[in-house]
């Protein structure tokens, strides 16, 4: 892609030289038709000049300083030599154009005095094709350009820091669903795994149904990370055809954290009604990594899920009867739970309940960037 990127950087820069030399070269056949002014030696070193000043934009987007220098030099010299006049002026604008463009506006800046600067001297010289209007206009123009190059510089830096500024909320949004769908699958399994252990030998019946568990909750953690992985699939590949998470699915939540030995109640109101997209998606996860610091830090034996869906918002409250604590102690879930809710114009509080245990609730406003 770099090399194919560079190819078509190169041809531009042929056509934006080519175009220039033929825009300027039309503008001066004058020269070589026509009534004689000058010897053909001095016509030809001309024509030299032409083509000096429009190929080195070639190079302009590489070097543009050295190229308007160049352009400036070559354009003076011309207009010193020959005694016909033409548009080879449009080559050192373009240049300076090009310097502006790249951020580099005190240079610019200096290669535009110098234009003026020159053109001035040249009136004052007594040239008959440039007068006082002339400067005028040609200071006009000389301003335009700097500006024009400066604003391109400008919205390309901006361009550059939203699609950084994109990519990096796309890879902390991945990077919670990650956390999120493996923090929780893999908490269930090491419950499981040390209740199958403990109960291998005096009660095989129960780790059994451990060892079932285990099971159950590693083929959901494939499957949700095969879907959350699903984003970052190759554009020639199929799209995962898994359903995106949502509270559809709180029960499979309850009966996976059930299967963990904590008992869960639901309790849930304002009927059924869809969600957008964004909300229903938050709303799972926060719930998910609730039920999960319970089994994994709070030492709870009951846990119990509300969710009020309003005609504003949806309300959820994961309360449980474990040792409390601070938010810290209940790993780093916590701040990417308020992350999500802040991204959706909601807010997230996590601590001790009023009657002891935990508390985590939230507040996820709807329409307010769920899509």
């Amino acid at each position: 892609m770099g090399g194919w990127s560079g190819l078509r950087g190169r041809a531009a820069d042929g056509i934006l030289a080519g175009g220039v030399l033929l825009l300027v070269a039309a503008g001066s056949l004058r020269s070589l038709i026509g009534t004689r002014e000058e010897p053909w030696s001095v016509t030809a070193l001309s024509w030299v000049l032409i083509i000096a000043a429009c190929g080195a934009l070639y190079f302009g987007r590489r070097r543009p300083v050295a190229v308007a220098a160049v352009a400036v030099a070559a354009t003076s010299a011309h207009y010193v030599i020959s005694a016909y006049d033409g548009p080879l002026m449009i080559a050192p604008i373009v240049a300076l154009y090009m310097i502006a463009a790249q951020g580099r506006i005190q240079a610019a800046v200096a290669v535009a005095a110098l234009i003026v600067i020159a053109t001035g001297a040249g009136t004052l010289a007594g040239a008959e094709d440039v007068n006082g209007v002339a400067v005028f206009m040609l200071t006009g123009w000389v301003v335009a350009m700097v500006a024009l190059g400066w604003v391109r510089h400008s919205r390309q830096i901006y361009l550059r820091e939203a699609e950084q500024r994109a990519a990096g909320e796309e890879r902390l949004r991945i990077a919670r669903d990650l956390h999120d769908v493996a923090g929780h699958h893999i908490s269930l399994i090491n419950v499981q795994a040390g209740t199958a252990l403990h109960r291998f030998q005096r009660d095989p019946a129960q780790a059994e149904a451990a060892l079932a568990a285990i099971k159950e909750s590693s083929r959901d953690a494939l499957r949700d990370l095969r879907a959350t992985l699903g984003v970052l699939r190759q554009a020639d590949e199929e799209a995962p055809t898994a359903p995106a998470a949502g509270l559809d699915r709180l029960g499979e939540l309850v009966e996976s954290a059930r299967a963990a030995g904590l008992t869960v109640h639901v309790r849930s109101t304002g009927g059924d009604a869809p969600l957008s997209a964004g909300v229903d998606l938050a709303a799972y996860r926060i719930v998910q990594e609730s039920l999960t610091n319970v089994v994994r830090h709070a030492s709870a034996s009951v846990a119990t899920v509300r969710i009020e869906r309003g005609p504003r918002a949806v309300l959820i409250d994961v309360a449980d009867d474990g040792r409390g604590g601070a938010a810290d102690a209940m790993g780093g879930g916590v701040r990417g739970m308020r992350e999500r809710a802040r991204a959706l114009g909601g807010e997230l509080t996590a601590g001790p309940g009023p009657d002891g245990g935990f508390l985590v609730r939230a507040c996820l406003p709807h329409g307010n960037g769920a899509s």
